[in-house]
């Protein structure tokens, strides 16, 4: 005897058959942010903890813990909540709340309230597991010295300026990843910086944060300008898209972009007064030629 699927619907024994609807998440044509609200969980570059991005009534968006926690442990000027995808830095009036990652990241010397360490102190054996599994990098102390000068040669967080504003990035120019989702789920691996489109160029240029701010002191700066790439470029820049992704409007985000507005006086130490070089030393101790990009 040979059975054979039905075509009605229904089981064997006559019971309906459950398909389930499949919804496919698509991006509003006519929104202003490609990033999916299921999409906006990233890691924290200085402790390597999970964290979630949203955006509230400031220009910058806030990094939340990503679970939930007891109203009564969390003061009360450190309590956020969200409403409709919004965080708002203030109490909903409901027993639980969300805080800022900031209050409990172990890589900031800020301690965090006494109701707050053991949180604290769980995240910072996470990233120590993160540590000894290989998994995640802790960002190294400035070098010193000789070291110094050869980390001056290829800036960690080098300053961009694209569409007449200056950003500072969260790494080299050539590791700038792209943000945009890819079909199986994951961060796309290519770099912002494609081999076949035309590059930037660095420059030395008055330390202002290109936005009207008045210059320090006799002081310049190495920048990587894009200003004489195309608008369409400059745009493709800005939004950290590989140049496939950015033919792909309809493509989500998986994260926002790493740019973060340059101010003279809070990134300071990002500041290099000589245009950065790949020169190395060679087998005989001699300095190569250097090649500027």
């Amino acid at each position: 005897m040979r059975s054979f699927p039905s075509s009605s619907g229904r089981h064997w024994d006559g019971s309906p058959v459950a398909v389930p609807m499949r919804r496919a998440l698509r991006v509003n044509s006519g929104g202003s942010s490609r990033l999916m609200r299921c999409g906006q969980h990233s890691r924290c570059r200085e402790c390597g903890n999970r964290i979630e991005w949203y955006h509230h009534s400031g220009p910058q968006m806030v990094r939340l813990h990503p679970r939930e926690l007891p109203a009564a442990r969390v003061p009360a000027d450190c309590r956020w909540h969200v409403s409709s995808g919004i965080a708002h830095p203030a109490g909903d009036g409901s027993s639980w709340c969300r805080i800022p990652h900031a209050l409990l990241c172990p890589a900031r010397e800020a301690p965090a309230a006494a109701e707050l360490e053991a949180l604290r102190r769980a995240l910072a054996v996470n990233t120590r597991r993160l540590i000894d599994a290989g998994t995640f990098l802790p960002p190294a102390a400035r070098p010193e010295g000789a070291a110094a000068q050869q980390a001056v040669c290829r800036p960690a967080r080098p300053v961009v300026q694209l569409l007449y504003v200056r950003y500072l990035a969260a790494s080299p120019v050539e590791e700038i990843q792209c943000v945009a989702l890819t079909r199986r789920r994951v961060r796309c691996t290519r770099p912002v910086l494609a081999p076949h489109t035309p590059p930037g160029t660095w420059t030395l240029m008055p330390a202002t944060s290109a936005t009207g701010q008045l210059a320090l002191p006799a002081d310049v700066m190495a920048v990587y300008n894009l200003g004489a790439l195309s608008y369409a470029e400059q745009l493709r820049w800005r939004a950290q898209r590989c140049p496939p992704h950015a033919a792909t409007p309809t493509a989500p985000d998986l994260t926002v972009p790493d740019w973060e507005p340059f101010d003279p006086l809070l990134h300071r130490e990002h500041i290099h007064t000589r245009l950065p070089t790949h020169s190395r030393p060679g087998p005989s101790g001699r300095v190569r030629k250097a090649v500027r990009p």
